[in-house]
């Protein structure tokens, strides 16, 4: 049973992840109902360089995490008053004339149309693309997967009516309608952020027609509830039968809505698996810089910043590699050495690089190795090269917003890891505060959805969320620049 003492009205927050889907209570406050709460594991597809999820199982897993937190709530699930929905940018899912799914999700993280992004480059200027969609040419968007698709398997190309991201897909299926939103269609590549409509050109050069990207529907807009259950779901979930759902919203957005940062006096840090840094701020129209991306919210609010493909899996994978001691000892251990002290240099790009320079084909590389380099020094120097991503990026969004003179950090690596909140801090040289929990993401989610049901005339009028707030050491941060320009440097001479 939940809570007694949370305040009405609630709201629920759907999650929808590359690795697993989420659902949390929040009250009318934006605060998480601690017993209502469930999760779901879902797996991708990664042979050959794909990374495809299953659209109708991640359905099924997201319908299960409601089940639980209806069942959780008890008679207390009336006070529910809207829904709202989170999901992983950049990935598409193909959709039959029967509104179901006719393909796998492709997700960001799929390499396969590697090739494809080089010819795009050929065919449209980088500049002039980037400008107006505020992406790069990279197989991380759609461009480059619909022509890779379109080669690779016709069949699957032209059964599709309709190309639509996860959280859309999920809302078609519970709906009955597709509810397109602009948050989603933003971070495609093939969207105009100016004109907040998809690009012709781009468009063009795919050869896709707007219809195969968005029903008939208008974009809905953000405050604006979108239908109920179809009386399929009703029946299952009678106390959502008839409340509103917010539109889907891209996670990076949410996440930076739910640790309060709203405006452009606010950076926000997620260091997860992966790592990005953003900057979310009203404006009616927008000029991108070409070392950042730029995506939405909703009609009202852009998002900027940079997206790095390599933070806690280079943890992961040295400890795979490597003959560390125990994740609790090598903290002990990292936590009395002085930084940069392995004299080694690192360009953390197991994965390929996203932000700033965008290259698929950029491989990690060591430098500086000696007879006397033990795991420890590489574990360091790996967390170090991370943080030291995040701090070129950081500069660069604070020339742009020289009014964001305050930082929130979130993210399992930094929650698991106060060696690397520590060296984060100590690499940005400014205090950051490191907001609580795993919860961002779908509080940003239920922050939409407490407008949808007219308990909050602002997302950003929620308070934001305390935090711990770490202070950077000044000589530990002249280090890191120093090694920062290393780095730099490397990657340079490399390139």
């Amino acid at each position: 049973m939940a809570t007694s003492n949370a305040r009405e009205p609630w709201v629920l927050a759907i999650d929808i992840g590359t690795s697993s889907v989420r659902a949390f209570g929040f009250d009318a406050d934006g605060g998480a109902i601690p017993a209502l709460h469930a999760q779901a594991m879902h797996e991708a597809r990664t042979d050959g360089g794909a990374h495809e999820i299953d659209a109708d199982g991640l359905v099924e897993a997201a319908a299960g995490c409601v089940d639980a937190v209806l069942r959780k709530a008890g008679p207390q699930a009336g006070a529910f008053a809207a829904v709202g929905v989170s999901s992983f940018w950049h990935s598409m899912v193909g959709v039959g004339a029967e509104g179901r799914a006719v393909s796998p999700i492709y997700t960001w993280a799929d390499a396969r149309p590697a090739d494809a992004a080089r010819h795009l480059r050929e065919r449209l200027d980088p500049a002039a693309y980037h400008a107006r969609t505020g992406c790069a040419l990279h197989p991380s968007y759609f461009p480059a997967r619909m022509l890779w698709l379109r080669e690779a398997d016709p069949g699957t190309w032209a059964r599709a009516v309709r190309w639509i991201s996860p959280g859309e897909y999920l809302m078609a299926r519970l709906l009955g309608e597709e509810c397109p939103s602009i948050s989603m269609a933003s971070a495609t590549g093939l969207f105009d952020q100016n004109r907040q409509e998809w690009d012709p050109e781009t468009m063009g050069v795919v050869g896709v027609e707007p219809e195969r990207l968005r029903s008939a529907h208008r974009w809905r807009r953000s405050g604006e509830p979108t239908p109920g259950l179809t009386p399929e779901w009703a029946r299952r979930w009678p106390a959502l039968a008839h409340v509103p759902w917010a539109p889907c919203i891209g996670d990076g957005a949410a996440s930076n809505l739910g640790n309060g940062c709203a405006t452009d006096g606010r950076i926000a840090i997620n260091l997860g698996t992966s790592g990005a840094i953003r900057v979310l701020w009203r404006a009616a129209s927008v000029e991108i810089p070409p070392e950042l991306w730029c995506y939405r919210l909703d009609e009202e609010r852009p998002v900027m910043g940079a997206a790095f493909s390599d933070g806690g899996n280079v943890y992961g994978w040295m400890r795979q590699a490597l003959a560390l001691p125990d994740p609790v000892a090598a903290e002990h251990l990292l936590a009395s050495r002085p930084p940069a002290c392995h004299g080694l240099t690192f360009l953390p790009f197991l994965h390929g690089e996203r932000s700033p320079g965008w290259r698929p084909e950029a491989t990690a590389t060591l430098h500086g190795l000696r007879a006397t380099t033990t795991a420890l020094d590489l574990l360091q120097a790996g967390l170090e090269a991370v943080v030291l991503r995040f701090a070129l990026m950081a500069d660069v969004l604070r020339d742009r917003f020289p009014q964001a003179r305050e930082i929130v950090a979130s993210g399992g690596a930094l929650a698991e890891s106060p060696v690397w909140a520590s060296l984060l801090t100590d690499a940005l040289g400014q205090p950051i505060t490191l907001a609580p929990g795993h919860e961002a993401t779908p509080r940003g989610a239920a922050l939409t959805a407490l407008r949808a049901a007219g308990a909050l005339a602002d997302e950003a009028d929620a308070p934001a969320p305390d935090g711990t707030v770490l202070r950077p050491d000044p000589g530990r941060h002249e280090t890191l620049r120093a090694a920062l320009e290393r780095q730099r440097d490397l990657e340079a001479r490399l390139a």
